[in-house]
C-alpha cells in the first residue's frame, strides 16, 4: 500500500527531561505549526509552550496510556486527511516507555508518513553518565512491581553481557536494588541517575550492595538505573542455585526452571536440581 499524496504526517517530538533550554528550535516550530498536538498531559504541554514562548495554533488532545487506543481512529483520520499531528509526552522521546507505539504502528500499517524530532532521552543520558560500557546496551523499560516477577526478571539478567538500562519509581528503588544484589551479586557495578538535567540532578555509582544501602534511606525524583553487564565466566552448578531459587520463589516450578537454566548454562540438570534441594536444608 502506498501513502496518499494528500496524507499528512506524524511527528514524534522529544521534549526536555527537565531543563527547558534543552528544547530544540524545531520543537518550538512544530508546536506552533501542528494541526493537531497529541499530548500525554495537556497541562504540561501548555506549560512547555509558555516556557518556549510559543502558542499552539492547532487542536490539542490528550493522549495518555488509558485513552491511547480510543484516540487512535481520529488521529489516524486526521493524518489521512492531510493534517500534521505532533506527538509529545511529559519528557523525553515518545514511544520509549511512554505513549506512542500504538499510533506509530497504526501509521506504519496504513503507510502514513512518520518522522521524528530527535532530542532528550533519559535512557541515553543515563547511559552516557553512568561510566559503564556504552558500546552495547539494552533497555528494559520499568522494573516489574511485584517481588516474584522482579526476581524472575532479574534472573534473566544474570548472564546478560550488555549494559542494562531500566526505569524505577523512587519508592521501589531500595527493594529493587536489594533484590538485584541478591540475584546478580552485590559486587555488580551500577549507577542510579536521579532527576536528570534538573536542579537536583544526582548520579550515584557503585556496587549494587552499596547502592541498595544508600537507597534504603529514601530517594526522590525520576529514577533511571544503569546496570553493568555480566562479566564472562565459567558457570558451575553452585553458581546457578541462586538464580533457580529466585525464580522458584517467584512461582515457577523447580523441575522446569532447573532444566531450562541447566540447558542454557551447559550443566547437568539433575546436579542443579539436587543442588537447589540441598540448599534448602
Amino acid at each position: 500500500m502506498s501513502s496518499s499524496p494528500t496524507a499528512g504526517r506524524l511527528v514524534l517530538a522529544a521534549t526536555p527531561l527537565g531543563d527547558v533550554r534543552d528544547a530544540s528550535p524545531r520543537l518550538a516550530e512544530a508546536l506552533t505549526e501542528a494541526d493537531v498536538i497529541a499530548a500525554e498531559d495537556t497541562r504540561r504541554l501548555r506549560s512547555l509552550a509558555t516556557a518556549l514562548g510559543v502558542t499552539p495554533n492547532g487542536r490539542v488532545v490528550s493522549f495518555y496510556e488509558d485513552v491511547e487506543t480510543s484516540r487512535l481512529p481520529k488521529l489516524v483520520e486526521a493524518l489521512r486527511s492531510g493534517e500534521t499531528v505532533v506527538l509529545v509526552t511529559d519528557a523525553g522521546m515518545p514511544s520509549v516507555s511512554d505513549p506512542g507505539f500504538r499510533l506509530v504502528a497504526a501509521c506504519v500499517a496504513e503507510d502514513l508518513p512518520v518522522t521524528c524530532l530527535p532530542g532528550p532521552s533519559a535512557v541515553t543520558t543515563a547511559l552516557a553518565l553512568s561510566g559503564l560500557p556504552c558500546d552495547r546496551f539494552c533497555f528494559e523499560g520499568f522494573a516489574p512491581r511485584k517481588p516474584g516477577e522482579r526476581a524472575k526478571w532479574l534472573s534473566t539478567l544474570v548472564s546478560e553481557p550488555r549494559t542494562v538500562v531500566f526505569f524505577e519509581s523512587p519508592h521501589r528503588l531500595a527493594s529493587t536494588l536489594a533484590d538485584a544484589a541478591s540475584v546478580l551479586g552485590g559486587e555488580r557495578q551500577a549507577a542510579v541517575c536521579r532527576e536528570l538535567t534538573k536542579t537536583y540532578e544526582e548520579i550515584k555509582r557503585g556496587t549494587l550492595s552499596s547502592l541498595a544501602s544508600w537507597a534504603a534511606d529514601g530517594v526522590r525524583g525520576e529514577i533511571t538505573v544503569v546496570l553493568a553487564g555480566a562479566a564472562p565466566r565459567s558457570v558451575s552448578v553452585a553458581d546457578l542455585v541462586g538464580e533457580v531459587s529466585a525464580r522458584v520463589a517467584g512461582g515457577e516450578r523447580l523441575k522446569a526452571v532447573a532444566a531450562e537454566v541447566a540447558e542454557a548454562a551447559g550443566v547437568s540438570k539433575k546436579e542443579l536440581y539436587d543442588a537447589v534441594l540441598t540448599s534448602r536444608k
